[in-house]
């Protein structure tokens, strides 16, 4: 067995160091899917919602909303559930107590913070779209995608998902917290119910018609319910790309990262 020399030293000062930029982003990333999957209330929006919905579709034998019509429904209020009323829930209370401002000051930074609340986003709407896909599919939903219609719901999703997200930042960054929770739920329920998502724009007076259109969930349920009988959309990815680029140049101008 062999002993250090005499003239060795060992060097036992500390080295501390933070994690690969990529690392920390990741880990704080299934942090945030953590919270969100013990938080009852929000999977309540994510999942149980448009699981009834579809059930309810089913079960009546499209009396009130064809199966055909109410499975790309629910997907898009998957999207609009996660993506606006969740991360506008969460930032106004993270926000408030301070969690936003510690964070940003860690090596994660306020970079490492938005690109691992993005990547939460993302992973949880990849969970909720399969989740959903799969119910719509045994409950008899037989869609007509073809290979353009297909990646044009893709896009759709992608598209709605950061402007839903910009559209939430905006509202958590100005309002208190308690205010950001009763807003977020007001136009969740709001725009469930007359915003397009899950009801046709077709089905809703004439001269009201315009004024959905122009919302941004009208754009995502319309464009996937088109996608999902075979055609491409065109209108809804202009009314997207508009909402994305006002929402996101309103949100970055104006958020606090402070209560």
């Amino acid at each position: 067995m062999s002993t250090p020399s005499l003239g060795a030293t060992l060097d036992l000062s500390p080295a501390p160091g933070a994690a690969p930029a990529g690392r920390r982003v990741v880990r704080h990333a299934l942090t945030e899917v953590r919270l969100l999957v013990r938080n009852g209330e929000q999977l309540l929006l994510a999942l149980v919602i448009p699981l009834a919905i579809l059930v309810l579709a089913a079960a009546t034998r499209g009396r009130f909303v064809p199966l055909a019509s109410a499975a790309p429904s629910v997907l898009g209020l998957a999207v609009w559930s996660s993506a606006f009323t969740s991360v506008a829930i969460a930032t106004g209370f993270e926000r408030r107590y301070g969690v936003l401002e510690r964070l940003a000051a860690t090596p994660l930074g306020r970079g490492g913070l938005l690109a691992g609340k993005a990547l939460a986003v993302g992973l949880v709407l990849l969970g909720q779209l399969v989740v959903l896909v799969v119910a719509a599919l045994l409950l008899g939903w037989r869609p007509a995608y073809t290979a353009g219609s297909l990646l044009a719901s893709l896009a759709l999703v992608v598209l709605a998902g950061v402007t839903f997200v910009a559209l939430a930042l905006l509202l958590a960054g100005r309002l208190r917290a308690e205010a950001t929770l009763a807003v977020a739920n007001l136009v969740y329920v709001v725009l469930l119910v007359a915003g397009g998502l899950v009801i046709g724009v077709s089905r809703y007076p004439r001269v009201l018609q315009p004024v959905v259109e122009a919302l941004p969930t009208a754009a995502l349920g319309e464009g996937l319910r088109v996608a999902a009988r075979g055609a491409v959309p065109g209108w809804p990815f202009g009314v997207l790309v508009v909402w994305f680029v006002v929402a996101g140049l309103l949100a970055r101008r104006t958020f606090r990262w402070t209560a």
